[in-house]
Formats: structure tokens, C-alpha cells, sequence
């Protein structure tokens, strides 16, 4: 147990878990978390797998992170109770046995002689040390008495505060990687959505998106409500930064997007044999439709944003309309007259059935699909941690930094009618300001006697 107990009140153990933990936030800075294997794929390769089995796509709530925490946790608490300790002692318990030889090392000790009695000069001090908002402690010998003032004691609790802070932000940070629930909804107008883990749904009534001048998107606002026991009780439009708060539950806009799956294409169909006779054939994806009594036209897939992974099979990069494409597949009488990709940008290109010459030119010519809200739910049973973490890190710091400990100690001694005072104070911080307010107290005193 004491090896043990070695281990993690060791300040080399705490460097280094900063160090493996800071180095390990860089990477989870640095490679983006929570997105999709396919972006994972397109933006590292073959990389991509290696990133998910070492959990770098979640690091923030990977065991490795968590327990990397969790040992952290574990070295600050161990060091700071065993450092607490003396400081309490210090503090509610102090030594009142004062050597003269142990008071005159000190640096800024003096010595005075006083033609009156002790316990003249002994009120004199404790009413000079109260209008100095010292608090007293002492100790009465046979001729001699010994004095303790003291104030701003709580300052050595600073550092210990910053660790309990810091504590709390880990805790926070655990509770967060284990027990938070974070999910995305897409929401079309009019839909409903029964939240997991809760008794209420959310409806979006409205969905509307701002631009600026230039055509880039200013803003995206939904109106939400939210429903339970099939009653409306909360209705907000949320924006970005505006979230709705309902039951501890966070309800964010995160973006917005286009319902390709449903997606309502306009192709255009020119024949060879019938020139100038354009057919124009609306058609949902996925769906088939029958233009001519014998000729069927089918969309097998449509992507917003045609590329090409690594094995040159088609996926969508994004959800953004930069590159959209369709398969259509045309038959006539059962046999397969033309396949392959339309290009809405790249009317021109196409892919035909590979042996055959198609009869048949074909050109996407239009699309469009219904807009929906992307509404980021967020339970964070660890946030009331973190921002108690955060109060207490800057009360920590102002009691290490503004608030210094001060300490006077003063040995009365009784010689033949006279008193002799030795004085002698300790500071961690700003020692000339305490010198100047032991030379203030002396003075004081020796106007009264």
C-alpha cells in the first residue's frame, strides 16, 4: 500500500499523465469526433479504420481517455490529502512555544525593551493586533507569555481549492464521458420526434434559413415544441447559440439539410430517331416511371455530391449540392437500353451500357428535395461539475495570489519590572509589506506605553 500510495503522491506521476493527457487532447483537437466512417475514409484513407479501432473518431469518450482521468483524479487526491494535513494542523492546531533563539533566525525579528510591566504591554499588543484585524492565539508562562497573530489564514488553502476545482472538472468530464446522451434529429416541417430516455417528443412547426447579401447562410432558426402527455407545454425558436431547455435536456440548431433519399428529379429524354422532340419525365428517387407504352425509366440512386472513394465505388461527400448525380437505368420491352450516371453539371457525360449504342440521350436537368432541421439533443449530467470546477479555480487562484497569509509572533518576557518583546513575523508573499506593518504595530505600541 505505502508503493502504491508512493506512485501517485509523486509529482513525476502527475508531469506525466499532463503531458500523455494534453498530448492526447491535441489529437482529439486535431482529428474531428463523431463524424461518419465514410468522411473518416475520404479524409485519411486508409488510415481511417486504424483512427476508429484506437476510438480517436470518440477519444473523449474512449476508455483509454476516461481511465487516463480517472488516474489523474486519483495522484491529485492522494497529494492533496497528504499535504492537507500539516496545513490544517498549521492552521486550527498552531505551536505557541516560542524559543527566543528560534524567533531572532527569523529575518525580520527585533527585540524591544519597554520600562512598563507585561501585562501593560501585553494589552497594548492584543488591542493594537485587533484594530490590525489579527486574530489571536497565546500562551502564559510563569514570567514570560507568548502571542500569535494572525490573518488571511484561509490563503493556504489556495492550492488545495485549485486541486478540489480541478477535481471537480475531472469528475465532470467522467460523468460526461459515461452517462451524457448526445443525438442528432432531422426534422422535416411537422414532424415529431419522441425523445429516448424521457416521457416528451419535440415537434418542429417551423424551419427557416437566413442569407446575407453575398448568398452565404446567416443564420438557421427552428421553432420547437415540445409535447407531452399529448399537450403542448414549451414552444422556442432556437437558433445556434440560443438552445431550448426542457428537463435538463438541451435542444440545439446544429444545421440543416435536404432530403435526398426523396429527392424529385427532372430528366430530360432526346431520342435519335425523334430529333427535336425532347420528353422532360418527373420522377422521385428510387422510383420508376413508364413514359412510353414499352419504355421504363428507373432511378436506382441519387447523391448530392458525387465522388469516388479509394476502391472507385460512388458516395456522397457531403450533403451539399456540389456535385449531384443520378444511376438511371431506361428499358424498353425488358431489354436495358441505357445505364449509367447523370451529371447535373456535366450534362454531356454519361455512362452508357457497356456493348450497346444507346438510342437514347439523357440529361438531369433539374432536382430538388425537401429542406429539414438538424437538431442537436444534448443530457449532460456533468456540466454542473465543470462549472462548479470553474467557480472554485478562480476562488483557488484568489486566495493563492490576493489573499497571503500573515503571521506575527511575539514572546513577552518579565526582567526585573521591565518587559522585553521579541517580534518576529512570516510571509509566503509580499514580506516587505508585512515588515511595514510589524514596524506600524511597534510603533503604535510604543506611543501608548
Amino acid at each position: 500500500m505505502s508503493s502504491f500510495i508512493r506512485l501517485f503522491a509523486s509529482v513525476k506521476a502527475a508531469i506525466v499523465l499532463i503531458i500523455i493527457i494534453t498530448i492526447a487532447s491535441i489529437v482529439g483537437t486535431l482529428i474531428p469526433q463523431g463524424r461518419s466512417p465514410e468522411e473518416y475514409l475520404l479524409r485519411y484513407g486508409q488510415l481511417a479504420p486504424l483512427f476508429q479501432r484506437l476510438q480517436l473518431t470518440k477519444l473523449y469518450s474512449s476508455f483509454w481517455y476516461l481511465a487516463l482521468l480517472f488516474l489523474f483524479s486519483l495522484n491529485l487526491i492522494i497529494c492533496t490529502l497528504l499535504r492537507l494535513k500539516p496545513k490544517i494542523k498549521r492552521v486550527f492546531r498552531p505551536h505557541l512555544d516560542f524559543k527566543p533563539s528560534e524567533l531572532m533566525a527569523l529575518k525580520n525579528s527585533q527585540k524591544i525593551i519597554f520600562s512598563v510591566p507585561m501585562e501593560k504591554v501585553y494589552g497594548q499588543l492584543r488591542s493594537i493586533l485587533h484594530s490590525y484585524h489579527y486574530q489571536i492565539k497565546e500562551k502564559k508562562g510563569e514570567s514570560s507569555l507568548t502571542l500569535l497573530g494572525r490573518k488571511k489564514m484561509s490563503g493556504y488553502f489556495g492550492a488545495d481549492v485549485v486541486h478540489l476545482a480541478i477535481l471537480l472538472i475531472l469528475i465532470g468530464g467522467l460523468t460526461s464521458g459515461l452517462f451524457s446522451f448526445r443525438m442528432d434529429l432531422a426534422l422535416h416541417k411537422g414532424e415529431m420526434a419522441t425523445i429516448p430516455h424521457s416521457d416528451f417528443a419535440v415537434r418542429l412547426d417551423a424551419f427557416t434559413t437566413e442569407y446575407y447579401p453575398n448568398g452565404q447562410v446567416k443564420d438557421w432558426k427552428s421553432t420547437l415544441t415540445v409535447v407531452e402527455e399529448e399537450k403542448e407545454v414549451l414552444s422556442k425558436t432556437v437558433e445556434v447559440n440560443h438552445p431550448l431547455k426542457y428537463k435538463k435536456y438541451l435542444f440545439y440548431q446544429s444545421a440543416y439539410g435536404w432530403d435526398w433519399d426523396k429527392a424529385d428529379l427532372e430528366i430530360v429524354i432526346r431520342s435519335a430517331e425523334a430529333q427535336g422532340q425532347d420528353k422532360i419525365i418527373s420522377v422521385k428517387n428510387g422510383e420508376k416511371v413508364t413514359c412510353d407504352p414499352n419504355l421504363e425509366i428507373h432511378v436506382h440512386r441519387f447523391l448530392p455530391d458525387f465522388v469516388l472513394d479509394e476502391n472507385k465505388r460512388p458516395f456522397s461527400r457531403s450533403n451539399e449540392p456540389n456535385n449531384p448525380a443520378a444511376f438511371v437505368e431506361v428499358t424498353r420491352e425488358g431489354e436495358r437500353i441505357f445505364s449509367g450516371w447523370l451529371f447535373a453539371r456535366f450534362p454531356d457525360f454519361g455512362q452508357m451500357h457497356p456493348g450497346k449504342d444507346s438510342p437514347l440521350s439523357l440529361e438531369l436537368r433539374n432536382f430538388s428535395a425537401s429542406e429539414y432541421s438538424v437538431i442537436h439533443v444534448s443530457r449532460d449530467p456533468g456540466t454542473g461539475f465543470i462549472w462548479a470546477g470553474c467557480i472554485f479555480i478562480m476562488l483557488g487562484l484568489a486566495l493563492a495570489f490576493y489573499w497571503t497569509p500573515r503571521e506575527i509572533r511575539f514572546l513577552l518576557q518579565s526582567e526585573a519590572g521591565r518587559t522585553a518583546l521579541l517580534v518576529a513575523g512570516i510571509a509566503s508573499k509580499n514580506k516587505e509589506a508585512l515588515e511595514k506593518e510589524i514596524e506600524k504595530i511597534i510603533s503604535s505600541l510604543r506611543k501608548k506605553k
